[in-house]
């Protein structure tokens, strides 16, 4: 089983092997409605966009599970779990974050929900993923923030974000993921980004992210999460398709 785990990183050399990739971020609370849901994958489709996340703060399993199927069955980009909480597992999915909140020193995010779920996720066919998950302030109190019941790093701390980064690759995390959190006012700072790269893993940015010229000022990081700003406007996926076709 050890060697499943080690060896299946499809997905990981996926998100290595370019810069500016660009995730859309499927909260199954908001998308429960499997109408609008098909809709949505439709024009994501168009988008050309890399990769689904899927995950939210307060969803119940059996609705995760089913808009993971539901995804599945109707779409073929790649699905990743980014969960909320242990519960937010399928076997459906290509990929599972398995998040550790550093940011913070809340035990329960650092180990306690990996307690949980492991028994379960050491057993599933799905590619796994130690990541590092950090929370940085984007302007107001995000919903992990409030779940999590942590402070997020300030955004103009950049020793303190390199050094917990530093900190999850040497417990042996393979990614890194920078969240201003949703429906942040403020992204990422690109000059954090461009830090960050110095330490040669993969990078993932979420949060705030409401502009074509956000995304091409963070298209250092290897993928980009866009959020809320699709649920606000979803016509948004244009501005992502251009982008994406000038990438490409």
């Amino acid at each position: 089983m050890m060697k499943k785990l080690l060896k299946n990183n499809t997905i990981l050399d996926q998100f290595s092997s370019q810069k500016g990739q660009i995730a859309v971020l499927i909260d199954p609370d908001k998308f429960s409605n499997a109408l609008e849901l098909k809709k949505l994958l439709k024009k994501v489709h168009f988008a050309k966009v890399d990769y689904l996340f899927v995950g939210g703060s307060t969803v119940s399993r059996n609705t995760f599970m089913d808009v993971i199927k539901l995804i599945k069955e109707n779409c073929s980009i790649p699905v990743v779990i980014f969960p909320g909480a242990s519960h937010q597992i399928s076997e459906d999915a290509d990929a599972l974050l398995y998040l550790s909140l550093l940011s913070g020193r809340n035990s329960d995010y650092l180990i306690g929900q990996h307690v949980l779920s492991a028994h379960e996720v050491y057993d599933m066919n799905v590619e796994i993923i130690p990541t590092a998950y950090l929370l940085i302030e984007g302007g107001t109190k995000s919903s992990v923030a409030y779940v999590s019941q942590t402070t997020p790093i300030p955004s103009d701390k950049e020793t303190i974000i390199v050094n917990t980064a530093k900190a999850g690759i040497l417990q042996g995390k393979k990614l890194l993921y920078l969240d201003a959190g949703s429906g942040a006012k403020n992204h990422v700072p690109k000059e954090i980004v461009n830090k960050l790269l110095e330490l040669d893993t993969p990078i993932i940015i979420g949060g705030g992210i409401r502009t074509k010229e956000s995304i091409e000022e963070l298209s250092q990081a290897n993928v980009v999460v866009i959020g809320n700003k699709i649920e606000e406007e979803i016509d948004f996926l244009l501005d992502i398709y251009q982008y994406i076709k000038a990438r490409n």
